[in-house]
């Protein structure tokens, strides 16, 4: 009998070592299924993918998903990154995995002109928090988009105004600088209720400001990337960092020390525009300073920086905007001739297009839209993680670079019909093959991603939306344009490098008017 169960305790021994060995080569499969990493090129030590890359960091990644599909993982020096170039993937990251994907990573040009402390990227908490709020209900709320529209109408005819004596005087025009003037002029009175800052000089010096800014911040630092080079200044990446941190530190300390002087006379409480009017963001900024109640620490390096997030953001991107818009129309003059029938449909001839008429403009919203598919002011959308997350079966460990390639996304035939044609018609819900013509921009359509999604969508979306349309209307509307090229060679389309990824070269143009004078128009 003992013989007897001592044989079934040990069947039963050998059954549970079996069953206990099947389970932990089931874990350790399971495990290693999904530690199992995006595709990737063949990396070199030390520098990764850096071969792979080109100046034009966006079109590098879409040559690459080409080859290794729609996600791949690439290593930039010792940074581990992943490339995303398709509406699911990017709905997946930005949505399904919106929290794990909240974080963005600084280069050491980011830490230095934003002195750490930027909104634009800094991580998801109480203090990004308190900036969405305060700019969307207040900087960018109803009350202060309605008191500064004066302001922008106001803008606008100064931009036209020089076109106009251009054209009488049949010359060439910069529009790529006029453009930068005008987005700069709205954003600094909304900024400091002055036009980009009050002297020529100080506004010629902040326009240049803001295009380094955004030019450098979209350069690739090989130090960033490789920690052999972390100490070394390469092509002077380092030095220039410095001299433009320099530069804006001294202006924007002079602005503030202004207003303070100015607050110290009027008192503080009295709004900088009137007892009706709308508070500047600077005013806003400097109540909470003094305050010291605020949920957050709001301190002299915090102004510097969200003045430097709102001034780039708001000039660079919607003055890159109209001018890929008004080059594309250019190019395609079928297009040009339909929207100024629309206009004068809508408008009429005998005034100028207002914000107000620009719902009523639907073709001009389609033609912004297919530019925006083509040309996005920001061509990748990057994010960093700050958890480790399985998207589209892959493993993706925390503290990887996330870049969703809207650029790229953009092109795809998978998703667009003729996507290399500039088409607007297929935005028009008469037109548009299936969901297309009823494809909004604000971050529900993963195909068309121009101010991102999300929690950490574009808070200036609805600024860019009210400027955008009524400029361009309006340059349709008034003028036509004969761009200045070499021996009539068409219009160049070539992009530089940049975080806004703006035209090669700049737009001039001689422009033709249709009117006589803005007096009665």
């Amino acid at each position: 009998m003992w013989i007897f169960d001592l044989t079934i305790s040990f069947t039963t021994l050998l059954f549970l070592i079996f069953t206990t060995a099947l389970l932990l080569l089931l874990k350790v499969f399971k495990k290693n299924h999904k530690l199992r990493p995006p595709p990737s090129p063949f990396t070199l030590p030390i520098i990764g993918h850096l071969h792979l890359l080109g100046p034009l960091i966006h079109q590098s990644f879409h040559r690459l998903s080409t080859l290794y599909g729609p996600l791949i993982q690439l290593k930039i020096g010792y940074i581990p990154c992943v490339v995303a170039s398709t509406p699911e993937l990017a709905k997946e990251f930005l949505k399904t995995h919106e929290l794990a994907f909240s974080s963005r990573k600084h280069s050491a040009a980011i830490k230095l002109l934003t002195y750490d402390v930027s909104f634009a990227f800094s991580p998801y908490g109480p203090y990004w928090k308190f900036i969405k709020k305060t700019c969307t209900f207040e900087l960018l709320g109803t009350r202060n988009m309605n008191h500064f529209l004066p302001i922008r109408t106001n803008e606008i005819r100064r931009f036209l105004q020089v076109m106009l004596e251009k054209a009488k005087a049949s010359e060439g025009v910069n529009v790529t600088e006029e453009l930068i003037k005008l987005t700069n002029n709205v954003i600094s009175q909304m900024m400091f209720s002055t036009r980009s800052s009050g002297t020529e000089g100080e506004a010629e010096e902040m326009r240049t400001l803001v295009r380094e800014v955004t030019q450098i911040f979209g350069e690739f630092n090989v130090s960033d990337f490789i920690k052999l080079c972390k100490n070394i200044d390469i092509g002077g990446f380092k030095k220039r960092s410095e001299d433009i941190q320099k530069r804006y530190d001294a202006l924007l300390e002079k602005i503030i020390s202004e207003r303070e002087s100015e607050r110290a006379r009027r008192g503080k409480n009295r709004e900088t525009l009137g007892e009706e009017g709308g508070k500047d963001f600077l005013d806003m900024m400097l109540d909470t300073m003094e305050d010291g109640k605020c949920e957050v620490e709001i301190t002299r390096d915090h102004i510097k920086a969200l003045v430097l997030d709102f001034l780039t953001a708001a000039t660079d991107t919607t003055a890159i905007a109209v001018e890929w818009t008004l080059a594309e129309l250019i190019s395609n003059p079928e297009v040009f001739d339909k929207a100024r029938e629309e206009i004068d449909k809508v408008v009429g001839k005998h005034r100028l297009v207002t914000e107000l008429d620009t719902p009523n403009l639907p073709y001009i919203h389609a033609i912004i839209k297919e530019s925006f598919r083509l040309h996005p002011p920001i061509p990748l959308l990057i994010r960093k993680s700050v958890q480790d997350c399985t998207v589209g079966g892959y493993h993706i460990s925390a503290n990887t670079i996330l870049f969703v390639n809207i650029w790229a996304i953009g092109r795809n035939p998978k998703y667009w019909e003729s996507p290399m044609k500039f088409w607007p018609e297929r935005f028009l819900e008469s037109n548009g093959p299936g969901p297309v013509g009823s494809m909004d921009i604000k971050g529900h359509h993963y195909e068309l991603l121009p101010f991102g999604s999300g929690r950490r969508g574009c808070p200036g979306m609805a600024l860019a939306m009210q400027e955008l349309p009524v400029v361009l209307a309006a340059m349709i509307q008034c003028f036509n344009w004969k761009p200045v090229t070499l021996d009539g060679e068409e219009l160049d389309m070539s992009e530089r490098p940049g975080l806004t990824a703006p035209r090669a070269h700049d737009l001039v143009c001689v422009p033709s008017a249709r009117i006589n004078s803005f007096d009665n128009f």
